[in-house]
């Protein structure tokens, strides 16, 4: 069953409350409070994250102003339809120029309340969808598809898939580029949670003086340069699923606090008093043997007993090769846009498959990338590899394969993106600098080969 969307409604008419409560809440959509005036509607506010706020303007003592003006700094993802009378009007319109999301008119049409609300609900979700999307577009990398058929494989979909019912946390192992966030997108996209929203939080990438604030958000002027009220992450992923990537890598100091949230859904943010609550699955992910960790005294054992009611462990690369062709085959149509495809010769998969890929799906992934770059025909051959891979006779085996380094045997004393650059510059010559000619050439996109262009400074003719 789908969580329900928090509302308030603030009016100081006693039937009116009663009614839009009883209206709201036999949906089954809502979980409605209500508060009789500004001054309890603030109190709860700073106590609980709503969705909606259905909000009077004319009150005693603390107006509907005033608390839309508290709203717009202390959550500002809580959207805002301000109730009023016909007289009212021209202020109910000042208001939407402050921020709220819409105005309606006493006596209210049952109907139209439901679509404006729905409508603010869809307009919360995207103004979280474009606020995670710009740190999500520097941090996220690689596929975002779950792809194979190899009995490890399909086990570990089948486990995620069987979990995501419950509302239980899960902690996801594996090494580094074995696809752990994509687990945990699968885990929430089946879960009941599906419709809420997915905030991820790389633990690893934020420094530890930032990460408490980026979790749980900050009071104005809580610190130097904190010159707003900031909103945390948990507050955004109300009624969905907060993914703590790399988890193992939370500092000592943060981690109680950390168990404190898991534990109660309660926190603080910093520089504040209020007491928050909020509702969140917790999915985690590490790379790290958090046991030898608590060994170490590096993290704490309550908290690893928190976070791991479940425990899914992604297999490397290397135990699932028979989807090395599969993987291989959809990186090869995504990295060739709309041009044609390139395929793999017989010797080059044979290369691909007995190599135990140390940095998993994710180095296969980018092996990929610049093969279809420097081959020049419609098959990647084993010498379009060369910079990667080199073979080798040693007793007992024909060759083995071995990853090399931007300087190693295989690539002489030139870089990778030496190597690159040189053979862009090539195809460039054979069809007389034509950005289009060569990129179609290379089976790359317009785009890529003109930022390669950029960064490498070559010569073009359109």
């Amino acid at each position: 069953m789908a969580k329900k969307y928090n509302l308030l409604i603030v009016d100081d008419e006693e039937p009116l409350r009663v009614l839009l409560e009883s209206e709201l809440a036999e949906s089954g959509e809502f979980a409605v409070d209500v508060a009789a005036d500004g001054g309890e509607a603030i109190n709860k506010i700073q106590g609980k994250v709503y969705d909606v706020l259905l909000l009077d303007i004319r009150m005693p003592r603390v107006s509907g102003i005033e608390v839309l003006t508290f709203v717009q700094e202390y959550s500002p993802t809580t959207q805002v339809i301000i109730l009023t009378n016909y007289a009212d009007v021209k202020t109910a319109i000042q208001t939407i120029k402050m921020g709220a999301y819409d105005f309606l008119a006493k006596p209210y049409d049952i109907d139209e309340l439901f679509n404006t609300i729905h409508r603010a609900i869809e307009r919360k979700q995207l103004f979280i969808d474009n606020k995670l999307m710009k740190s999500e577009l520097t941090r996220k990398a690689g596929t975002s598809e779950l792809i194979g058929q190899s009995p490890p494989f399909l086990k570990l979909i089948e486990s995620a898939t069987r979990f995501a019912e419950s509302d239980s946390f899960v902690l996801i192992q594996g090494a580094s580029g074995t696809g752990k966030e994509l687990i945990a997108t699968l885990i929430h996209r089946r879960s009941p949670r599906n419709n809420r929203p997915f905030v991820a939080v790389n633990c690893a990438s934020i420094p530890d003086t930032l990460l408490e604030s980026e979790l749980f958000g900050h009071e104005k002027g809580a610190f130097t340069n904190a010159v707003a009220t900031k909103q945390g992450l948990v507050e955004v992923a109300h009624g969905g699923t907060l993914f703590l990537d790399e988890v193992g890598d939370i500092s000592p100091a943060i981690q109680p606090k950390l168990l404190r949230f898991l534990e109660t859904g309660e926190f603080r943010r910093v520089g504040g008093t209020n007491l928050l609550t909020v509702d969140v699955r917790v999915v985690s992910a590490t790379n790290k043997d958090l046991r030898e960790e608590v060994k170490a005294g590096r993290f704490r054992e309550d908290l690893l007993y928190r976070l791991n009611v479940i425990t899914l462990r992604v297999p490397l690369l290397k135990d699932r090769k028979e989807d090395i062709p599969v993987l291989a085959d959809f990186f090869l149509q995504r990295k060739a846009k709309t041009k044609q495809v390139k395929r793999l010769a017989p010797g080059t998969l044979r290369l691909l498959t007995d190599y135990d890929w140390p940095g998993n799906v994710r180095e296969l992934e980018h092996v990929l990338e610049g093969a279809v770059l420097l081959s020049s025909g419609e098959e990647i051959e084993e010498s379009d590899l060369s910079m990667y891979f080199h073979r080798t006779e040693r007793a007992g085996t024909s060759f083995e394969t071995a990853a090399l380094s931007a300087a190693g045997e295989g690539g002489g004393d030139k870089s990778l993106e030496e190597l690159e650059k040189q053979h862009i510059e090539r195809i460039l010559r054979q069809h007389n600098y034509s950005r289009s000619k060569t990129a179609d050439a290379l089976g790359i996109s317009k785009k890529t080969l003109y930022l390669k262009i950029k960064r490498y400074g070559l010569k073009v003719a359109d």
